[in-house]
This record gives C-alpha cells, structure tokens and sequence, in this order.
C-alpha cells in the first residue's frame, strides 16, 4: 500500500498539450501543489514557454518539449526527455488531443488516421512509457470528452471514437499497473472555455443549454480534478465528468 500524497512537493508531471488550454491550466495547478512540470507542443511554442515562465514563478521547475504525438517516436520520446531533463516521471498528464468534426462522408482517411495517433497511439504509447519508469506512487490520467458519456448531435463520430477508446484502455492500465501501485483514471470535460471552444462562441449557448447547470465550465475547474487524482491513492479505473451535468 502506498499513502496518498497531501501534497505535489518533489514530484515531477509530464502534461501532453500543456501550452494552452486545459493543459496550461492542468501544469499551474501541479506546479502550485508543488510539481515540477513538463509541458509538450507542437506549433505553440511561445505559448509552452509561458507556461514554463508561470511554473518557475511558483518557484518550481520547469520544462517545454517540443513533441507531436501523432509521431510515435515523439509521443514516447517526451516521457524520456522528461526524466531525463528533470531527474523522472510520477505524473503523465495526457491532454493533448485533436478533433475533427463534420458528417461520415466528409472524413478523409487522413482525418481518420491523424485522429487516431494523436487520440489513441499517441495516448497509448506515452501511458506504456511513462509506466516502465514509475514506480509506486505513479500516477496515468487521461483526458477524454464528455461525448464519451453522451453524442448530442452529429458530427461527432470520428472524435467520440477515438475518445471513447481511452475508456478501455484506462481500465486496461489499471488492471495491469495496480499490483505496482500505479493509478490510472481518466476525466471526461464537458463544454470547457478555451480559445478553440470560447464560451461567448457561435455555438456556445447550444452546448451551455445541454448542461445542467446552465454554462461553460472553466479549465482550471477539470485541472482541479486532475490534481486531486494526482493525489488520490485508492481511486484507479475510474471515469470523472467534469461536464457540469452534460451527461445527466
């Protein structure tokens, strides 16, 4: 049995996709919990260093990583570059994600194949090397959608697929990883204020009218979930909404 960790001091946190966005979000609170955080991107690179910038203000450490996930190579070389730049990995933080929506027929097979490294080979990829250097205590936690739960229109397919592939493959990780003592959850944002999905946006009041409390969620509201399972011991397996009652 390992003990739940009060606080993040000394541990070390990879968050895929972490330049912008929930990602962005995601880092801080680690960091002000006493992470020291790496933060992939691709094409942000000003914004990854700002992060960094906000990470090192909370007076800890410290690291962008420029890695697509959609390349193999890539998705397992950030979990290397982490420990090798900041001495190890407690934390993978997998929140990097692409979504392309638009009906059945629209999908070219590039779309498809795109989607599915960067959603799932990506995912799956950076959980299997992240697992060969935790030790107890480590901690795998996913980003996933609400459209996992619940597809309110069309559109969706490709996204909810590759998506709801992260369901199994939590559960799959924690069977396996449980006997070290390795968690692995995933959390399922609803609609979330980022710059790709603002909440004063065209189809903003659509998708606050689909929740239950009536509006957009905030992105350091799913970073408050990701940290309390960074902490959490005896949760593994689980799926959280943070949807703001999307699902009810």
């Amino acid at each position: 049995m390992t003990t739940p960790y009060e606080t993040l001091n000394g541990k070390i946190a990879l968050v895929t996709g972490g330049s912008r966005g929930i990602g962005a979000a995601t880092a801080l609170r680690l960091a002000r919990e006493g992470a020291d955080v790496a933060v992939t991107y691709v094409n942000g690179k000003d914004a990854a260093e700002e992060v960094v910038r906000g990470v090192e203000a909370l007076g800890r450490r410290a690291v962008a990583l420029r890695a697509d996930s959609a390349d193999a190579d890539e998705a397992a070389g950030a979990v290397a570059l982490t420990a090798e730049r900041l001495g190890g990995l407690d934390v993978l933080v997998n929140n990097v994600g692409v979504g392309v929506l638009g009906p059945l027929e629209s999908l070219s097979l590039a779309d498809v194949d795109r989607v599915l490294a960067v959603n799932v080979r990506g995912v799956f990829l950076a959980s299997r090397a992240a697992a060969s250097r935790m030790t107890a205590g480590g901690r795998i936690i996913t980003i996933g959608t609400c459209m996992t739960q619940r597809v309110p229109g069309p559109g969706g397919t490709l996204y909810a697929t590759s998506k709801s592939a992260l369901i199994g493959l939590t559960k799959a990780l924690a069977r396996e990883l449980g006997p070290r003592g390795i968690t692995a959850n995933i959390v399922h944002p609803g609609p979330i204020d980022t710059d790709l999905n603002p909440a004063d946006g065209p189809y903003a009041p659509d998708q606050a009218a689909m929740t239950a409390l009536g509006r957009f969620g905030t992105a350091e509201e799913v970073a408050s979930t990701v940290a309390h399972l960074a902490r959490a011991d005896y949760v593994t397996g689980a799926e959280f909404a943070v949807d703001g009652g999307h699902a009810a």
